[in-house]
């Protein structure tokens, strides 16, 4: 092992907890309504993302720096705009405090964060800015454990 190998293993799980950290900080905020359907809101913007036309037209004549930045920032206004759909026609957010429920708060923050990872190294061009070959891209980024990986957040949401 060199330094190297060292800083990008610290690098992607700084990312892998930042990812977590952003998703039970929404849990707790706004509660686990707004993350069953940011959750739902990924999934639909993944759908999105994959079939949309002329997506390689449109991004492709970008460096490629910008070109994944463009890619990340597209992704993103997507993921919004599904998630302001499932926020407008799932039902009321649950009546509980900020740290009531917290397991299942940090359930959900997991699943949203496997589905975040598994988007980064399938999907969008989070590898353009990650060194490959650490311990948490050979945990997600294999294409074997892409279906696997994204059932665990449908088991999560039945669960909870």
């Amino acid at each position: 092992m060199d330094w190297g190998y060292i800083l990008d293993f610290i690098y992607e799980a700084a990312y892998l907890l930042g990812v977590f950290g952003f998703f039970i900080f929404i849990a707790v905020w706004k509660g686990r309504q707004t993350t069953i359907n940011l959750i739902l809101g990924l999934y639909l913007a993944l759908l999105i993302t994959l079939e949309f036309p002329n997506y390689e037209l449109i991004f492709g004549n970008l460096d490629s720096t910008t070109d994944a930045a463009a890619k990340l920032g597209f992704f993103g206004i997507i993921t919004l705009l599904t998630t302001t759909l499932f926020w407008r026609i799932m039902p009321d957010e649950f009546k509980e405090k900020k740290f009531e429920s917290f397991g299942r708060k940090i359930l959900l923050a997991a699943a949203a964060t496997v589905l975040m990872m598994i988007f980064s190294f399938h999907v969008l061009p989070v590898t353009d800015f990650l060194s490959p070959g650490t311990p948490v891209q050979s945990l997600f980024a294999p294409a074997k454990y892409f279906f696997w990986w994204l059932l665990v957040p449908l088991v999560v949401l039945y669960a909870v």
